[in-house]
């Protein structure tokens, strides 16, 4: 027998296999692999293609196809890469963030009536399967220079039913999470880091990720590196849950213990009050080779953008109506995934509506990420009154209406990046003449 692995077949030396993998891709498939991410036009292009085609066909005589395409050796080299890079060993690779933010919630046994604490500024990610179950989503103002979740916020709005707090790394930048690490264990609750900007970023010489009881970081295609356009990385620090995690992500199979006649269990996971019920969230070879490649050169990106944000903060440096991108300190590494720009609207002659117009009549891309949650319908439609919530959420009211957007930071030219500079400023200029 071969290495035991989540799936139901092994495949063994024997004279009759049962191949994993039902059906393998052929030279002509991957031709159309490449060609799909090598994309180009013209007759050099054609010709390199073919050229490739021809030594792919050769290929394909000599070589043989993998033996797993889910959850095998390659997912197995991306956690290890995740865990020496995070310095953890719980690193589970999942189908996407919001996966690796659902095992922590069944983790916590949310049910109706529990309370979730969660920024009024962030993705819907972060709020779904707390709505999705009947969890009553408790918001958080923002901090008006980060606009991440505001820990003296957070403070007033527990009560004896929070179950857990959710700050969120908003564009990369670290959460202030030790006063919201100090209010969790005071009041026996769980802390879920929503990373999914923040692979990479480090808090007071911790990497973001490791702090709180679970975290979930996002390699989607826009993020700083993605692993064929989806896929997370889930992270404990429940002292013995890391192998749980593992057994989450796929129904919570167990081969140690199998039921009689069969090749395995199925069990509940413990949670912190009661079992709970795992469902699938497997990841593929390729996206774990994907991921491996991709972070051996994390921090040659996030030093790209770093060097993006320092040029736009000294263009910026020279008009005071602009706030720019805090670039950290010593202890407050982000990961630049976002360029954060506000404006001081008395100061600019008018608020960031204005501003974002004129942007993209510029023919620069900005957005404020994100929309106040409770400001969705599906929010309302679940028994929500947003006026009311939003006289609880001050700071996200004057900031996303008023002050705040979001600047591209990657894959830019010096040229891309001092005409976004120019007309940052020529738009405000414009808006302080009254133009």
């Amino acid at each position: 027998m071969g290495k035991q692995t989540d799936f139901r077949y092994n495949t063994g030396a024997t004279k009759v296999p049962w191949a994993a993998v039902g059906e393998n891709y052929n030279a002509a498939d991957l031709m159309e692999i490449i060609s799909f991410l090598m994309q180009g036009e013209g007759k050099e292009y054609d010709d390199a293609i073919a050229a490739v085609y021809e030594q792919v066909k050769k290929l394909d005589k000599v070589s043989t196809p993998p033996g797993k395409l889910s959850l095998g050796s390659q997912v197995e080299a991306a956690e290890a890469a995740c865990n020496v890079y995070l310095g953890t060993d719980s690193s589970t690779f999942v189908t996407n963030a919001t996966a690796g933010f659902e095992i922590a919630y069944k983790y916590a046994n949310l049910k109706e009536g529990d309370e979730v604490i969660v920024p009024a500024i962030t993705f819907v990610a972060t709020m779904a399967y707390p709505l999705a179950v009947g969890a009553k989503l408790v918001f958080a103002d923002v901090d008006p220079r980060t606009i991440n979740m505001d820990p003296k916020d957070v403070a007033k709005k527990i009560t004896a039913k929070t179950k857990m707090i959710v700050p969120v790394h908003i564009g990369g930048y670290p959460v202030d999470l030790d006063p919201i690490i100090a209010l969790a264990r005071e009041n026996d609750i769980l802390v879920l880091e929503d990373a999914a900007h923040a692979f990479g970023a480090m808090y007071k010489g911790r990497m973001v990720g490791t702090i709180g009881d679970f975290a979930s970081f996002s390699f989607h295609e826009v993020k700083n590196i993605t692993s064929f356009g989806e896929g997370g990385i889930a992270t404990t620090t429940i002292p013995g849950f890391g192998p749980e995690m593992k057994r989450a992500r796929f129904f919570g199979t167990d081969f140690s213990k199998p039921i009689k006649d069969w090749l395995y269990n199925v069990t509940p996971i413990q949670g912190k009050y009661g079992p709970f019920v795992a469902l699938n969230s497997s990841t593929t070879e390729i996206q774990g080779l994907g991921l491996k490649l991709q972070i051996a050169r994390n921090e040659e990106i996030i030093a790209e953008r770093r060097r993006a944000a320092e040029y736009l903060n000294s263009r910026f440096a020279e008009c005071d109506a602009i706030i720019p991108q805090d670039l950290g300190n010593q202890e407050i590494k982000p990961t630049f995934h976002l360029y954060l720009l506000q404006i001081d609207p008395a100061k600019a002659g008018g608020d960031v509506q204005t501003l974002k117009r004129k942007l993209e009549e510029k023919s620069v891309t900005n957005i404020p990420h994100f929309g106040p949650l409770y400001r969705f319908k599906v929010v309302s439609d679940m028994g929500y009154d947003a006026d009311e919530i939003a006289k609880t959420c001050p700071v996200c009211e004057e900031v996303f209406y008023k002050r705040f957007t979001h600047l591209p930071l990657y894959g830019l030219s010096d040229e891309q990046l001092e005409f976004m500079a120019d007309a940052v400023l020529e738009a405000v200029a414009e808006m302080q003449a009254g133009k």
